[in-house]
């Protein structure tokens, strides 16, 4: 009998990915990660982990596995908050619920796992795994979660060979309905709990409180962009060209307002600039930390919203398929997305000596450093980088 420890979180994925591994033979120990210690910036009371922790040892007793809590604050502190203070003090949005699988439920959760002598970890993720053989050798796939309207394959895209080979991901290949009624069907408690929202670990945050703990309120100019900004022209159609995000300057606008840190907004947000009277929206367009300017443009399609291509540095460029890597001066064709949810969009991988050049077929918005693009070859997740 293998053994399996599973990160059962309260909600009714992991609870039902618990469940369906007891059916399928395994021996089964549950894991609750407590990763968070501060209350002050949760917004109501939408992610308590006391609550959340009692919900997994109600189901964990009523499948009848061993149940334990284990405390990865420290870890979680120095891997993902921090990273999130830096990066967003950097001027850029970082994803920590990809860096949380990588850093935390794929390694220090993994490691804890093996220790207790397990083959395997489990988690409710929307994802599935097939395993082929590539010249004798075995190559471990990440697949697409069957519904596509839950799909969370995107949030694995940092995952390596050696992560994959250890995960089962139980419930990739149901609808979210069928695993409510699994849930239903045998009594558990969490079969209409509400889905979890908001950071990973930590629920639903003021984030500018959150990140005031670090990142103290400076106060700024937003500026407008005018309207007659300069047609985004692709000059000779050059790798570094396409790629290139839109240049801002303080002399392309106006002062309409006042903000209270650059670092506190990303490219594409909406709500919380205070500056009203506009005919559009205003959305911000882009954002200096060095001089502390936000820089805001009227309407979903203004056009410095918009990037042709990214580029991904050598450093930050991962392949979950190593075995399909492109070497140098080769290109790819493959559907990716910048954001969970986005629909993949059509695109051309250029690997080059300085790293990938990202080109779409169709222009992007709201691209932002710091962001990960995951690149796919039908609902295969074949490899994924951070923006530059």
């Amino acid at each position: 009998m293998k053994r399996v420890v599973v990160g059962l979180s309260g909600g009714v994925d992991s609870s039902v990915a618990a469940h369906l591994l007891i059916e399928q033979g395994y021996e089964v120990i549950a894991l609750f990660m407590r990763n968070w210690v501060d209350d002050s910036v949760i917004i109501s009371d939408e992610c308590p982990w006391i609550d959340d922790s009692n919900d997994a040892l109600e189901v964990a007793e009523m499948l009848g596995i061993p149940f334990q809590v284990i405390d990865f604050s420290k870890e979680y502190k120095e891997r993902i908050v921090d990273y999130m203070f830096d990066e967003y003090a950097a001027g850029r949005t970082p994803n920590p619920d990809v860096l949380c699988n990588r850093e935390v439920k794929f390694d220090i959760f993994l490691d804890k796992a093996m220790s207790l002598g397990a083959d395997f970890v489990a988690t409710g993720h929307y994802c599935q795994k097939e395993t082929i053989l590539v010249e004798g050798k075995e190559v471990h796939k990440l697949i697409a979660g069957a519904d596509p309207g839950k799909d969370q394959s995107y949030f694995l895209c940092q995952l390596n060979q050696e992560q994959l080979s250890k995960a089962l991901f139980p419930i990739g290949h149901l609808q979210k309905s069928e695993v409510r009624e699994i849930a239903k069907s045998i009594g558990l408690n969490t079969a209409e709990k509400k889905d979890s929202q908001g950071l990973c670990f930590i629920g639903k945050v003021k984030l500018p409180v959150f990140l005031q703990q670090q990142l103290k309120a400076k106060k700024g100019d937003i500026i407008e962009l005018k309207d007659n900004l300069p047609e985004y022209v692709y000059e000779n159609d050059s790798l570094q060209e396409l790629s290139k995000s839109f240049e801002l300057r303080r002399d392309m606008g106006e002062v309409v307002g006042e903000h209270h840190g650059a670092h506190y907004y990303t490219v594409g947000q909406r709500k919380g600039l205070n500056v009203g009277g506009k005919p559009l929206p205003l959305f911000v367009v882009g954002t200096d930390t060095k001089e502390n300017v936000v820089y805001v443009g009227q309407g979903d399609h203004h056009k410095a919203l918009h990037r042709k291509g990214l580029f991904v540095p050598n450093e930050e460029e991962h392949w979950i398929r190593t075995d399909l890597a492109l070497n140098t001066n080769e290109s790819k064709a493959y559907l990716g997305r910048v954001r969970y949810r986005q629909p993949l969009q059509k695109l051309t991988l250029h690997k080059r000596e300085e790293g990938l050049y990202i080109i779409f077929d169709e222009l992007q918005r709201g691209i932002t450093p710091g962001q990960f693009v995951a690149w796919y070859d039908q609902n295969e997740l074949i490899g994924s980088g951070v923006i530059s």
